[in-house]
């Protein structure tokens, strides 16, 4: 890929990796470098260091910054400052539980930043399993548990807790950054991931916990792989960019090596003293703060630099980096891997490569087998004399929808074409009169959840269960509710099938044969022209609904 006429963006680019990608990437000369950080003084600086870059001439340089994982309103808030305002926490955590809608993207932070910047590459260098395994749901249970104890337990409360979930949260970032990348026309995107664990086991010795391993170490792990995971299904998503992920698995150093104050998230640690000592009973007692004096003067002394990680002293690097242990790797390294990988040139360092190669797909045994076993389904429903349709065990219900609808078609019409040119109000008829007079047909759909709304629209047959029934707020003539799981005898639902069907067997027709090679996707039973429910459900699933798998 040449970068000369592209956007990049690096989010976390203030960090030890991200500058050092930033810097790589000056090399190829893109259009315009963006720098995103938490804060503001952060990417600034960033920014002006690169600036200073013989090789930032004629790259235009910008900076951005605010939380990602929160609504815009609220990027530049400290955390804990957004969970003590009750409106504010509401606000974070409609936007984490809701549907994601296109108020919920307009509104977030990172889907707002996408549309702005609009990056054709898209670097991810921040540290997303630590910043949310670090909020520390842990904590949080402990406390909502003790508030209902004492019987103080309200909304509050619960909004702050459910604001810690990992999950929700990585769920919903990861929808937005795919949404925000599809809108923007990013072309590749690059996840700087992490193990947790540095690339050491659940033996790790470094945490900041006495428990080994600690369950917020754990929880970090454990969000960092699932965030693996996320990418490995977005790679294989249509419409996504090019999506790749470098986890390094060791310590990341260095940026300098200095002498001066020592800080820890960028708050000067000042010297403590304490001249006499408390009983052990009472050295955690009300009276243990009068124990001791807090100077004016900072602790200062001789550190390495190792970023978001923080400043290690010389013994704790050595420790740290000792063979054996977590070792370490350069942020240098891991920028060439970067950027290597977005020019398409393979590092072996992709783990989403490296998983599609490691995952077992589909089978060609498999494939042969499948049409013996759909010929033997065949032959027991002739000899029974049964139309089973679907047991919506599968999901989801608009899946049993489509089925019934189709072998309500395929029963009155038999082909494709026939029904391309169906009359919409007579089919609407025609299907009513079925639903009435079958008792079997009519009972499969109702028994399993599937309901039946009737041509005039305003009327429905139900049984016990209904799987999509309205939510709160949503009411029952919502057009989503009939196409997420009621069968439609409407006559402008059969209309729409006659146009399913005619485009169907346009591409039945269109498509080369076998006898002009391998081009063409050929399915059982497509050569026959006959209505096959679950033939036309898959067409649908993979091109109206834009579900179709582009690995294997």
């Amino acid at each position: 890929m040449d970068l000369r006429d592209k956007t990049v963006l690096i989010l976390g680019g203030a960090g030890l990796v991200g500058l050092a990608v930033a810097r790589k990437m000056l090399e190829r000369k893109p259009a315009r470098v963006v720098i995103g950080s938490l804060r503001r003084e952060e990417s600034e600086a960033a920014v002006a260091e690169l600036a200073r870059e013989p090789l930032a001439e004629g790259v235009s340089l910008g900076a951005v910054w605010g939380d990602l994982f929160v609504p815009f309103a609220l990027k530049d808030r400290p955390r804990g400052e957004v969970v003590a305002d009750p409106d504010a926490l509401s606000l974070l955590v409609d936007d984490l539980y809701g549907e994601l809608t296109e108020e919920v993207l307009d509104r977030s932070s990172l889907g707002r930043l996408l549309a702005e910047v609009n990056p054709r590459i898209l670097v991810d260098c921040v540290n997303t399993a630590g910043a949310l395994a670090y909020q520390n749901a842990f904590l949080s249970a402990q406390q909502l548990r003790a508030s209902a104890a004492e019987g103080s337990l309200d909304l509050t409360a619960v909004e702050a807790h459910l604001a810690t979930l990992y999950l929700p949260q990585l769920i919903r970032h990861t929808q937005i950054v795919l949404e925000g990348m599809k809108r923007a026309g990013t072309e590749v995107f690059v996840k700087v991931g992490t193990a947790g664990t540095g690339g050491m086991g659940l033996n790790i010795p470094f945490t900041h916990s006495e428990e080994r391993p600690s369950r917020v170490l754990l929880a970090k792990s454990g969000i960092a792989g699932a965030q693996t995971l996320f990418l490995y299904l977005m790679a294989r998503t249509p419409g996504a960019p090019a999506v790749k992920e470098v986890k390094p698995t060791a310590a990341i150093s260095w940026k300098s090596i200095e002498r001066g104050p020592v800080k820890r998230a960028g708050r000067t640690i000042m010297r403590t003293d304490a001249s006499e000592a408390l009983p052990l009973a009472d050295a955690f007692g009300p009276g243990a703060l009068e124990a001791f004096t807090t100077t004016d003067k900072p602790l200062e002394g001789v550190y390495i630099d190792a970023g978001e990680n923080g400043l290690f002293s010389l013994g704790e690097f050595e420790t740290l980096t000792a063979l054996g242990l977590m070792e370490f790797v350069t942020p240098e390294e891991i920028a060439d891997n970067v950027v290597r990988e977005i020019l398409s040139h393979p590092t072996g360092k992709d783990v989403v490569t490296a998983l599609d190669a490691a995952t077992m797909g589909p089978t060609y045994r498999a494939g042969v087998l499948r049409s013996l076993a759909i010929d033997h389904m065949e032959t027991l429903e002739a000899d029974a004399g049964i139309r089973s349709v679907a047991y919506e065990m599968l999901g989801p219900p608009r899946l049993s929808k489509l089925l019934f609808e189709g072998e309500m078609l395929a029963r009155i019409f038999g082909t494709l074409d026939a029904a391309a040119d169906l009359d919409p109000d007579d089919t609407a008829t025609k299907t009513h009169e079925m639903i009435r007079e079958d008792d079997d047909f009519r009972q499969r759909m109702l028994s399993i959840g599937i309901p039946v709304l009737l041509p005039d629209g305003a009327s429905l047959l139900r049984g016990p269960d209904v799987k999509v029934r309205p939510e709160e707020g949503l009411a029952a003539d919502d057009p989503r509710l009939v196409d997420r799981g009621w069968v439609d005898l409407r006559p402008e639902n059969w209309k729409r099938w006659a146009g399913r069907c005619e485009r169907l067997a346009r591409e039945l027709r269109d498509r080369p044969g076998v006898a002009q090679g391998s081009t063409g996707d050929h399915e059982y039973g497509d050569l026959s022209g006959k209505i096959r429910p679950g033939r036309v459900a898959a067409w649908i699933f993979r091109y109206e609904d834009k579900g179709e798998r582009i690995k294997r």
